[in-house]
Formats: C-alpha cells, structure tokens, sequence
C-alpha cells in the first residue's frame, strides 16, 4: 500500500478542468456590444436547439464573416475575419493562446432557448483539437450539463472540456448567455497546458 505511487498514469483524464487564464469580462463584453445585430447569424445546427442560438464569426475558414461552421475538410485556412478587427479585447485574450487557433466565435444562447443534448465529435484533449469557453455573459439560470454533470462557468473563466461527450444547454435566465469560443490545435504548449490543469481537476 505504503509504496504504490500517488498517482496511476493509467487513470482516465478528467473529462473538463477550468483553465489557469481569466479574461477581461468587461472589455469582451464591449466587444460583443460593438457588434451589429446583422453580425450574428443563426448556429447552422437547427436540428439540435429551440430558441435563439446565434453567433458572430471572428476567425472562420477563408475568414469569411458569417461563416460559423468550422468546416474540418475545407482547403482554405483558418484567417481573421473582418469583425475579429472590431473587437480589440478579444484580440488581446486570443494572445493568450500560444497555440495555433482555427475558428473563433463569440456564440450567443438567448433568453428561454436551448441546445438539445448532442455530442461534438474530434473535440477532446486526444483528438488534436480541443474547444476551449470563455463566458462573456452568463447567468445562474444558466445550466450547461456535460457528461451527466453539472457544469458552472464564471464570467471570465476560460475552460476545457470533452466534447465527444454529450451536452446540453438551458437558459432559464432573462439575458443572453454570450460565449467566446476557441477552437485550438494541441501542439506541445497546449498540451502541457491541458495536462497540469486536468491533473488539478
């Protein structure tokens, strides 16, 4: 007993871990006010919500604005649209991703709607390619549930988690819930990243 190692390298990773970064909750949210309502557009997913799920594309493939869905076997690459220059505060958070980034979306949950459970395939810590949230504007009506759980994110707050699992979303609240959405590649900083902060969790 005495000599067995703290920890079993052969455990499961945590399937989420909040993230050693807290962003500028104001200036993201002034961000998201400079918008124009005919900047966001509709998740393309219409299958999987009831409600208002909306978003505004600030990195998407050829960097076209309107462009939310990440497409995984388009050629073009992954560039700034012409929004990501509007929004100042977001350009400083995404200097905090020392990794190379793909699309970047602030997504919007309106008041009374929500997002049936689902799963995002290719989305967790082994597949390469992880979606890291960063609330903008959230609420304690908010109830984000990941793999049977719970999940409560603080403005600010910037957190991993498997999406491969299922998730769902409910706002019960009277505002919109306003994510920043980052889709990053695990090259090796990210990775020692992710694995400090899942052995935290």
């Amino acid at each position: 007993m005495g000599d067995e190692p703290f920890a079993d390298v052969r455990r499961p990773l945590p399937v989420r871990a909040r993230l050693p970064w807290r962003f500028d909750v104001a200036g993201l949210r002034a961000d998201v006010d400079s918008l124009d309502p005919s900047d966001w557009v509709p998740h393309f997913n219409t299958g999987y919500y009831e409600g208002d799920w909306s978003g505004a594309a600030l990195r998407s493939v050829g960097g076209q604005p309107g462009r939310l869905y990440p497409d995984p076997t388009a050629s073009a690459a992954f560039e700034d649209t012409p929004l990501l220059g509007r929004c100042p505060n977001v350009v400083a958070a995404l200097a905090a991703f020392r990794c190379p980034l793909l699309a970047v979306r602030f997504l919007r949950l309106g008041p009374g709607s929500r997002i049936r459970e689902h799963a995002d395939l290719d989305l967790g810590f082994d597949d390469g390619e992880v979606r890291i949230h960063v609330p903008v504007t959230t609420d304690p009506d908010v109830e984000f549930l990941h793999h049977g759980q719970r999940v409560d994110m603080a403005e600010g707050e910037a957190w991993y988690l498997d999406l491969n699992l299922r998730h769902a979303v409910v706002n019960a609240g009277r505002t919109a819930r306003v994510h920043l959405v980052v889709d990053c590649v695990v090259d090796p900083w990210l990775h020692d990243v992710l694995r400090q902060a899942l052995a935290r969790s």
